[in-house]
C-alpha cells in the first residue's frame, strides 16, 4: 500500500513562479506545490495542480481511507477552492478529499467569479494567504457576488474576506504575530449546522497570522462572532442572514488543531443541508 499523504507542518508561502514548474502526460502544465509520491507498484504519481480535481489526478490515493466515497463522488458538482498562493490550501483539500467530496483548486488569480458562477458549485472554501484582503485576488468580490447563494467557507485570510467584505476593519493584532501556535478556541453555537457542530468547548487550534478582524469595528449588524480566544480575539464568525456563509481564523487542516478534520466535515454537512433546503423550496 502507498505512503499516507504528507501534511505539511509549516506554513509556506508557494511562489507564482513555481506555476508550469511540472507537466502532466497531456502536456497541461500544473503547479505541484505540495508533494508529488514516488510511483508504487504503476501507480500514478500524486499532485494537486491548478484546475485539477483530486479524483481526476489522484490514482495512488488508494491510501487515502476516503477513496470509495471519492470514487463513487466523480460526477458531483465541485466545491471551488480558492486559493491565495498558501501551502496550507492544499492540506484543507486533502481533508476535504479524504471526506469524499470532489473539489477544484484555482489560484485567486486565475479565473474570474463570473467562471465561478458559470460552474455552478456546491460550494467555496477561500484558503488562507499572505498579506491582506487587497491582497487576495478575487476572494473579496466572491464573498460579495456569490456568498449569498453559495456556501462559503472561509480560512485565516478567508475569514478576514469575509469580516471586510461585509464592513469590518482587519488590523494588526494587539498581541502580536502568531506562528504555529496552539490557544484555546470557545464558541457559543446553538445551530445544529455549524463549523463547531459536536466540538469540545473550548478545543485547541493553531494559529498563524498577525491581523484580526477588529472587534470594535466588527459589524455586527450583519455578522455574529461564533468563536473567539481567551483574549477576546475573534476566530470565528458568521452571516446573520446568510448562515451558509462561515469563517475561521485559526487553521483546521494543521496538526495541532486537535478537531479540524471535524470542522471540515462540518462545512461538508452545511453544504448537504444548505441544498436540501434548497430542493425542499
Amino acid at each position: 500500500m502507498a505512503a499516507p499523504l504528507p501534511m505539511f507542518p509549516k506554513h509556506h508561502f508557494v511562489p507564482k513562479t513555481l506555476a508550469g514548474s511540472f507537466t502532466f502526460a497531456d502536456r497541461r502544465p500544473a503547479l505541484v506545490p505540495v508533494c508529488i509520491a514516488s510511483q508504487r507498484g504503476g501507480d500514478s504519481l500524486v499532485a494537486w495542480s491548478k484546475g485539477y480535481s483530486l479524483y481526476r489526478i489522484c490514482s495512488a490515493v488508494k491510501a487515502v481511507d476516503g477513496v470509495r466515497v471519492l470514487e463513487a463522488a466523480k460526477d458531483e458538482k465541485p466545491i471551488i477552492v480558492i486559493d491565495n498562493y498558501d501551502s496550507f490550501t492544499y492540506n484543507l483539500c486533502q481533508y476535504i478529499g479524504e471526506l469524499g467530496t470532489n473539489f477544484k483548486v484555482y489560484r485567486n488569480d486565475e479565473l474570474t467569479v463570473d467562471e465561478i458562477r458559470r460552474m455552478n458549485p456546491r460550494g467555496i472554501l477561500i484558503s488562507p494567504g499572505p498579506g491582506a484582503p487587497k491582497d487576495s485576488g478575487i476572494s473579496l468580490q466572491t464573498v460579495l457576488e456569490l456568498g449569498p447563494s453559495i456556501p462559503l467557507f472561509g480560512v485565516c485570510m478567508g475569514l478576514q474576506c469575509i469580516g471586510e467584505a461585509f464592513g469590518g476593519k482587519i488590523v494588526r493584532s494587539p498581541y502580536g504575530v502568531v506562528h504555529g501556535k496552539g490557544a484555546l478556541v470557545y464558541y457559543d453555537e446553538k445551530l445544529e449546522y455549524s463549523l463547531f457542530s459536536g466540538l469540545p468547548n473550548p478545543f485547541n487550534a493553531a494559529r498563524y497570522h498577525s491581523l484580526v478582524i477588529e472587534n470594535d469595528s466588527f459589524p455586527d449588524d450583519i455578522l455574529e462572532i461564533t468563536a473567539w480566544t481567551e483574549d477576546e480575539l475573534i476566530m470565528g464568525a458568521r452571516h446573520k442572514k446568510y448562515k451558509h456563509i462561515q469563517g475561521v481564523q485559526f487553521h483546521p487542516e494543521s496538526v495541532i488543531t486537535t478537531e479540524g478534520k471535524r470542522i471540515v466535515h462540518n462545512f461538508l454537512m452545511l453544504i448537504k443541508e444548505f441544498e436540501a433546503e434548497k430542493n425542499a423550496l
